[in-house]
């Protein structure tokens, strides 16, 4: 009995070696999942933000998570990444089910996350942010030199091209991620989930970001990848993981027929516009104009230098540029909350650099700040008195001696169907709504204002494509009403698709006032700093 036992055990084991040799022959691959995830549940306040969702990432491979706001893309990675744990379901890891609870955990099972806002020291060394949590091997003393010379070898392995000896505030944004994709190489991950990588980086950076991740891909690091951007996913990703509601709705492999609307139909359950026309405008007299403005930041730092440009009645001007080269401060300038230390802004005949910001807001210029949290909103408030900030003094929302508690009802209920934020009613907290929500409600403030000049900072940012295409359009119908309006997004697509000119702004100066023909190689070169141009093709 037993020497049979042995002769089916050798049997069985030369039939699954033909069978795995055949496969291999035809040309197949036996890919074993790096990632399981099965069945994962979880809520928030009885809400679920991922309901039942099933995940695999291959070895090897990069795996796009796509998903409208709120949809549970961050919540699902939250919990591979030990941030959160689920309240039902699986995650294996090479086949082998595990336990995480903290990113301690993810981080020894091998998975590192690089998050959309870095979590470096910036007066640190590269290797010195690198060495942050390692044990040293030679306590008390530090392995500088070990570490230093490893860095150096990952860096020339996969294309890093980073200085062990710079400290992080002397390297540019994408040099800064690149350190965050070498810090979790460093420590030995080969799960790497990158959130909205391309997100502060010019175009040229962004081309670079693939090189790398390609060189990790063909290294056999398996790489998931949440964005917006269908281009990113359609220009690197292997596979794509759909998500709506909290469920999942689609899984794709990504091939030269996948194209963006097919996409977008599985992630909103409808066609979505990328191409936006506008009706036909003519363009009025200038609204604003700007001569060699020039402002210091919060540390005295200079950070507007010599800004000149115009915008007219019914044109948008986009500012292109990598977030932290004085759009912030041009913003608050134009709207009454800086002062300058040079130059002149005139609204049509008047000086606007003795305005206040009241003054500002009498005036019709309106703003979509870029930080909702801390300049868009008052977060312990409710939704209806966040709606009602600029316009407290309306006629439309008084009673005889005070406000009218049911007009700022009514007038509320309006905004929020009008513009769907999604909200248990008018009287919740703003903070425990998601961020998608909280910039609708800025929106609907600002644009219900019937603006003569609006300032758009990032107005699309933390939105799904649902809502970019609805948001985006309104810009556009404010444009047919006459507004003037300033655009400023680190989005290219958005500047390209709603400016009439692009204004590109690098450390605090205008390089160049471009048309959109221009494209966008030569708007990456001018984001860079490595080209200046006079205006070309425009009226400046």
């Amino acid at each position: 009995m037993y020497l049979l036992w042995i002769e089916l055990s050798r049997v069985g084991t030369m039939f699954n070696f033909m069978t795995e040799k055949a496969i291999k022959e035809a040309g197949k691959v036996i890919e074993k999942p790096l990632v399981q995830m099965i069945q994962i549940k979880k809520t928030f306040s009885g809400i679920p933000a991922n309901d039942c969702v099933d995940f695999t990432l291959k070895e090897g491979s990069v795996h796009g998570l796509l998903g409208e706001n709120g949809a549970g893309k961050t919540t699902l990675m939250n919990i591979l990444f030990g941030l959160y744990e689920p309240d039902s379901g699986k995650v294996l890891i090479k086949g082998e089910p595990v336990k995480i609870h903290s990113p301690l955990d993810a981080m020894n099972l091998k998975i590192g996350m690089v998050h959309q806002h870095f979590m470096l020291v910036k007066t640190l060394t590269v290797t010195e942010n690198i060495m942050l949590g390692i044990k040293s091997t030679r306590t008390p003393f530090l392995d500088t030199r070990m570490i230093r010379n490893r860095i150096i070898e990952l860096s020339g392995k996969y294309g890093l091209d980073i200085d062990p000896d710079a400290k992080i505030w002397q390297l540019s944004v994408g040099q800064q991620q690149r350190v965050e994709i070498l810090t979790a190489i460093f420590k030995g991950a080969d799960i790497l989930i990158l959130d909205e990588p391309t997100a502060v980086l010019t175009p040229g950076e962004s081309e670079d970001l693939f090189s790398i991740l390609r060189e990790l891909r063909n290294s056999g690091i398996g790489i998931i990848l949440i964005s917006h951007k269908l281009e990113e996913i359609l220009a690197i990703a292997d596979e794509v993981t759909i998500l709506r509601n909290g469920v999942k709705t689609g899984e794709t492999l990504v091939t030269p027929s996948t194209t963006k609307q097919e996409l977008t139909r599985m992630m909103v359950g409808r066609d979505v516009l990328f191409n936006f026309t506008g009706k036909d405008v003519n363009i009025g007299k200038e609204c604003l104009s700007l001569d060699h403005l020039c402002a210091i930041d919060d540390r005295g730092v200079q950070v507007l230098q010599d800004v000149s440009f115009s915008i007219k009645d019914g044109e948008i001007l986009g500012l292109a540029g990598v977030d932290g080269n004085g759009q912030k401060e041009l913003c608050q300038i134009l709207t009454g909350l800086r002062k300058t230390t040079g130059g002149t802004i005139h609204l049509y005949d008047q000086d606007l650099l003795t305005m206040t910001p009241k003054q500002c807001i009498d005036n019709k210029i309106f703003h979509i700040p870029e930080d909702r949290q801390k300049s868009g909103l008052i977060m312990d408030w409710d939704v209806q008195k966040n709606l009602i900030l600029k316009n407290y003094d309306s006629k439309s929302i008084s009673g005889r001696f005070c406000l009218s508690e049911q007009r700022i009802g009514e007038q509320a209920d309006t905004m929020i169907q009008e513009y769907n934020i999604k909200t248990p009613g008018r009287e919740e907290v703003v903070k425990k709504l998601s961020g998608g929500n909280q910039q609708k409600i800025i929106l609907a403030r600002e644009m219900e204002g019937d603006p003569e000049l609006l300032i758009a900072s990032h107005p699309t940012r933390g939105l799904d494509i649902g809502a970019m295409e609805y948001v985006r359009q309104r810009i556009l119908d404010q444009k047919a009403n006459g507004a003037a309006i300033l655009l400023v997004s680190a989005d290219l697509e958005e500047i390209f698709q709603l400016s009439d000119r692009i204004a590109v702004i690098y450390n605090g100066r205008i390089m160049g006032i471009v048309s959109p023909d221009a494209g966008i190689s030569k708007i990456g070169m001018l984001m860079a700093g490595i080209m200046e141009t006079e205006n070309v093709g425009v009226d400046a």
